[in-house]
């Protein structure tokens, strides 16, 4: 779908290239994991990042929200020995134009609780600003205020294993297209393991599942994609009938303001 470019300054934290409008269109047939998902076309989900141990090994994902930040899973366990690697659509090759980027400092949320997996979200403040592109671009993130309503269609991204019991991750970036669900619903899957900061979507054959975690759940939202939530957990075999949890975005704004704005 083509999209229009929005002007700045009505999101939060954008930059001058503009947040949530791809200079290479996504394509998305419908409802169909990362379980279950496909391809995406290189470059269409330019906040995408790969973050990877120093011998390159792909550990989870996160989006780019301005040229020096970007944003994660806690869970994900970034250190500052890890690389985040932005303008990364297909591992195997080496013909893409990527940027490896180094980690000044990571700021888990300071309410995180492993036990529970609320607050599932950490901001990375990389050490030398990404260089924006075609391929580069932030996610906008939405207002804290911002409404994300049950049935709308959104899309998460990552490499995560195409089947739980998969050897490997996949090399091509994966997409796929899933319903909000509201938390209600989804309490009638996971009870009251749901709390007020977690978002649920899918549910209808397709999953997130080991490696996509930290990685986006975008909605569109005025003409932009917008970050929504933050691939967190779900069925421990990915089952795509099972709704993935995701941080809610909406619940950290606060928080992520206050971050960037002291650092």
């Amino acid at each position: 779908m083509a999209l229009l470019w929005v002007v700045l300054g009505f999101f939060l934290f954008g930059s001058s290239f503009g947040c949530g409008v791809p200079a290479i269109d996504p394509v998305m047939h419908g409802l169909s994991r990362i379980v279950n998902g496909e391809d995406a076309v290189p470059g269409s989900w330019p906040w995408q990042v790969s973050l990877q141990t120093s011998s390159g090994f792909h550990f989870c994902g996160g989006s780019l929200i301005r040229e020096d930040w970007v944003v994660t899973a806690a869970h994900c366990g970034v250190r500052k020995n890890h690389l985040v690697v932005a303008g990364v659509s297909d591992h195997s090759s080496e013909e893409e134009d990527v940027q490896v980027l180094r980690i000044a400092k990571v700021f888990e949320h300071p309410l995180w609780d492993v036990r529970t997996v609320c607050n599932d979200i950490a901001l990375l403040k990389l050490a030398t600003p990404a260089s924006l592109s075609g391929t580069v671009s932030p996610v906008c993130l939405p207002n804290a205020n911002a409404s994300f309503p049950a049935g709308a269609l959104c899309a998460t991204t990552g490499w995560g294993k195409t089947r739980y019991n998969a050897l490997q991750t996949p090399d091509k970036l994966q997409q796929a297209a899933l319903p909000i669900m509201s938390n209600a619903d989804c309490k009638q899957f996971w009870g009251s393991r749901i709390t007020d900061v977690m978002i649920c979507a899918g549910a209808v054959g397709v999953s997130s599942c080991m490696g996509d975690s930290g990685g986006p759940l975008v909605c569109q939202k005025d003409g932009a994609w917008t970050l929504v939530g933050i691939v967190s957990w779900g069925s421990r075999q990915c089952g795509p009938f099972s709704p993935g949890v995701y941080a809610r975005v909406t619940e950290f704004i606060p928080w992520v303001r206050k971050v960037l704005e002291a650092n």
